[in-house]
């Protein structure tokens, strides 16, 4: 998703860039202190709204992105840059540090003590300091930064990747030697102006990273999910040239992509040599497949669909509740079997961005429940355990931005016990869910989470 920047994507040169130094502001401790929850939301009795960490320093005019999260910290992608708040206190959370690193939209993902950033916006380099330049120009960059995280106070730059039409978002997939780990990257929409991006672009770069050498990085393999081109398109529908984003179940070695025209699901058992085993597509009702989530035992899986670029309002009773919705897909023998769509219940006003976009699973025990973001539209829980009748059982919604302007919820994950969310424009903020269908849900402690690579909860 982008907005308010023009598209602009990367070359395919490849090269391994060596940075070693920090570039960006490290606020204090102290300087962040989370506001009081903001008057005017509207909520389900079931969530309170315990804190707001507001956007400041370099990524103060940034939009905010997605979030990883690794032991008692959460680490929030801005299209400045990054930031890292320690959420030992989930009520209380505090800045650690912040790293001014134009370029949009700095999805982002930690392991190991790395941290990955996806650049998919053409810049002059692939330096933190770099400014746009056009995908017209050969020697144009994007592609994946790698940063060293283990002092979170202070981050290190330590190397760059080159990815074909640059990295709109990626997804980590381990290595069962666990000496590397590898990158799916995700990019679309080439154009036969850009000399390193041109058409089909039906295919994905996969990224091999040595936990030793990580300075050592490189693209391995570009293999082609739609050899026969993908969905075309439809006055409804987006034409497929290449992927949005792909979620990885590494339990059952499946992965599935949301690409635009198409749902893939994808057997991973070989990292380096992804193969598609079923592909769906909906042209009466999906715009653009954006994101995907599983269930705890990976027997279903969600696909979002990001009708309007989610800049568009399309939560209203015009659009209806199928279109710009999330569908629901039960795995059957390895194949998609759709079964409903889901969409928020409650009418946003004409002015309000609000479409279907990032969430995650709530772990809990022989239930499907997952958290939800939908910009303008808050963030929605909701229970898909019958997957024919998914049901709402919480939600907080904020007023409308005034004067009108894009905003709202783009990533809302649940993490150790409490429910974490960028808000776009203002803020990180968290939020606790008190309800008995989601309790067993604070049992599950995880060391570690980055969404699009999902655990298993059986």
């Amino acid at each position: 998703m982008r907005i308010g920047r023009p598209r602009t994507l990367a070359s395919l040169c490849f090269s391994v860039g060596l940075v070693v130094a920090l570039i960006g502001a490290v606020g204090p401790a102290s300087a962040e202190v989370p506001a009081p929850p903001e008057t005017g939301a509207t909520k389900s009795d079931n969530i309170t709204h315990l804190a707001s960490a507001p956007m400041s320093g370099p990524l103060a005019d940034g939009i905010n992105t997605d979030i990883a999260f690794a032991g008692k910290l959460a680490y929030v992608g801005n299209y400045s840059g990054f930031a890292i708040y320690d959420i030992g206190d989930p009520a209380n959370p505090r800045l650690v540090s912040q790293v001014s690193c134009p370029g949009s939209q700095n999805d982002i993902s930690v392991s190991n003590g790395l941290l990955f950033l996806s650049t998919d916006s053409s810049r002059s380099d692939n330096s933190c300091q770099s400014v746009p330049q056009p995908a017209t120009i050969k020697e144009s960059w994007e592609g994946i930064k790698v940063f060293d995280v283990k002092d979170p106070a202070n981050p290190r730059y330590i190397a760059a990747v080159e990815t074909h039409c640059g990295s709109h978002t990626h997804t980590l997939i381990p290595d069962k030697s666990r000496k590397n780990i590898y990158i799916y990257n995700s990019s679309y929409r080439p154009n036969v102006t850009f000399p390193d991006c041109q058409p089909p672009n039906d295919l994905i770069d996969i990224v091999k990273v040595p936990l030793r050498h990580p300075e050592q990085a490189a693209v391995v393999a570009s293999p082609v999910l739609f050899p026969d081109g993908g969905f075309p398109g439809s006055p409804t529908g987006s034409t497929t040239s290449g992927c949005h984003d792909i979620t990885a179940f590494p339990a059952r070695n499946l992965a599935a992509a949301a690409c635009m025209g198409d749902g893939i699901l994808l057997d991973i058992s070989k990292p380096e040599r992804p193969k598609v085993i079923d592909r769906v597509q909906d042209a009466a009702n999906f715009s653009f497949w954006h994101g995907a989530t599983f269930n705890g035992d990976g027997t279903k899986v969600v696909f979002m669909d990001e009708l309007g670029g989610g800049g568009g309002a399309e939560c209203n009773a015009e659009v209806g509740p199928n279109r710009g919705a999330t569908a629901i897909f039960d795995i059957k023998h390895k194949k998609l079997v759709f079964r409903s769509y889901y969409k928020i219940p409650r009418h946003q006003a004409v002015e309000e961005n609000c479409v279907s976009h990032n969430g995650s699973l709530i772990p809990v025990k022989g239930r499907d429940i997952m958290v939800q973001a939908w910009y303008q539209g808050g963030f929605s829980v909701w229970d898909f355990t019958d997957s024919l009748h998914p049901k709402e059982i919480g939600y907080f919604d904020r007023p409308a931005i005034e004067p009108a302007d894009f905003g709202g919820y783009w990533s809302v994950y649940y993490y150790n016990g409490a429910i974490y969310g960028t808000e776009s424009v203002k803020s990180f903020d968290v939020f606790r869910i008190d309800d008995k269908r989601t309790d067993p849900a604070r049992r599950v402690k995880l060391k570690e989470l980055n969404v699009q690579t999902q655990p298993a909860f059986s």
